[in-house]
């Protein structure tokens, strides 16, 4: 199994509920490495690497918050995976 790199913008409401430090909870259980921040528009941004079903259970695990209402999930897979250590608030 190879590990991925996906790149994301969430939007809704997503700022101000928790989100990046749910994010940053979940993909740490999840062996998941990579960054999440808020950006000035009200969206957030995020950049998860690991095995394909990690982070399908890292999405659906933001999913299913009480207070995080994910509107619009943008998603490109990013060709490079990197050499970093583990997941980071921006």
């Amino acid at each position: 199994m190879n590990k991925h790199r996906f790149h994301y913008i969430f939007s809704g409401d997503v700022q101000e509920v928790g989100f990046r430090s749910t994010a940053c909870r979940l993909a740490r259980e999840l062996f998941i490495t990579g960054w999440v921040k808020n950006l000035w528009d009200g969206t957030v941004e995020m950049e998860a690497q690991g095995f394909s079903g990690d982070i399908d259970a890292l999405i659906s695990g933001l999913r299913q918050q009480l207070f995080i209402m994910v509107e619009n999930i943008q998603c490109e897979e990013v060709p490079i995976v990197q050499n970093e250590d583990g997941f980071h608030i921006r």
